[in-house]
């Protein structure tokens, strides 16, 4: 589990005694449009997903996400503001030949808000069952460059690069010069090997970026109704398709544009540090 700081997922808490995950998306709903008796559009309502948690314990930091506080050493209050947070969890894949050896999918869920949950205590008796916590969770989607927003990131261990899952599993779990974190959805496609998208104000202070492998830079400026095309400056081995440089590896390069509004042009430049990453 990962609390929420500053938008933020920057620690994570291992949470031992978790008995099960059921994924709820929801939304998608088709709503028909219909004129002169045909239907001529089909709206759909956005997405979202939800789950249900349970467990028969939770670690400490799960506690002021339940709305509990606590003023004194081992004294709770509940009642209090729900703190969102981040969670990661796997699901065991298997085949005919390889059984549950066969791989994994690792979920990464972002902005979850756990609802309050039902608590039933019961007289000692001669058929004793554990308690087990039930929490109903929302999310709030965080951003992803490129693409809608999303609250949810599975990977598929038989599909990705072992060694990149490793990275990703080492920032998840901590290792022993970090501490475990929850890596939000654009540095997650970075070290599984995509390519980082950066968006690149021109007029505007230089830009310092990290990635792992490239960098696509795209343009925008700073007043409305102009268009951006790169002429110059771009670094060895970089391409420019469609007004985007691609290809930019590690190193300082000056990038020159030209800007185009009501048919004036000028050029700008903007200074862009690429910084490999680790």
């Amino acid at each position: 589990i990962y609390p929420v700081v500053n938008s933020a997922y920057p620690q994570g808490f291992a949470w031992n005694g978790i008995t099960g995950v059921t994924e709820s998306p929801s939304g998608a709903d088709s709503n028909p449009q219909y004129a002169d008796n045909i239907k001529y559009l089909n709206l759909i309502s956005n997405e979202e997903f939800g789950a249900t948690l349970t467990a028969f314990m939770y670690p400490d930091a799960f506690a002021e996400c339940d709305g509990s506080a606590e003023p004194v050493t081992g004294v709770r209050i509940g009642q209090q503001t729900r703190k969102p947070f981040g969670l990661s969890y796997k699901s065991i894949l298997g085949n005919d030949t390889e059984g549950v050896d066969y791989g994994y999918k690792l979920h990464l869920i972002y902005g979850a808000l756990a609802s309050p949950s039902e608590k039933a205590y019961n007289t000692v008796n001669d058929s004793p069952e554990a308690n087990e916590f039930s929490w109903e969770l929302t999310t709030t989607p965080v951003s992803v460059m490129g693409y809608k927003p999303t609250a949810s990131i599975t990977i598929d261990s038989t599909r990705v690069d072992s060694g990149a899952l490793d990275a990703l599993e080492d920032i998840l779990y901590g290792s022993e010069s970090a501490d475990a974190r929850l890596p939000l959805p654009d540095e997650v496609f970075e070290i599984m090997g995509g390519e980082a998208v950066v968006d690149v104000t021109l007029n505007r202070a230089n830009a310092n970026v990290t990635v792992g492998k490239s960098i696509t830079l795209k343009a925008t400026t700073n007043p409305a109704g102009e268009t951006v095309t790169w002429t110059s400056g771009t670094p060895a081995n970089a391409t420019v398709v469609n007004g985007v440089v691609t290809g930019v590896a590690a190193g300082s390069s000056v990038i020159t544009a030209s800007v185009t509004k009501n048919g004036n042009t000028y050029s700008d430049t903007c200074n862009v540090t690429v910084v490999a990453a680790g």
